[in-house]
């Protein structure tokens, strides 16, 4: 989802998306330990998509 995307939703809609990436993290971080994880690249993008959350969460709490 792109960051224009994200910045439409309100921040209740936000902050479950940022609970629902924090669940995924873990699932993941779980798969990897058990060796399931067959995308290692699907870590840095909830990352990164936590990171974007956050942000626009920060940004709106500033402004």
């Amino acid at each position: 989802m792109k960051v224009d995307e994200l910045r439409a939703f309100n921040v209740q809609d936000l902050a479950r998306q940022l609970e629902e990436a924090h669940r995924e993290l873990f699932n993941l971080r779980f798969r990897l330990s058990t060796r399931q994880l067959v995308n290692h690249r699907e870590i840095p993008k909830t990352k990164k998509k936590i990171a974007q959350l956050k942000t626009i969460i920060r940004e709106r709490e500033q402004a």
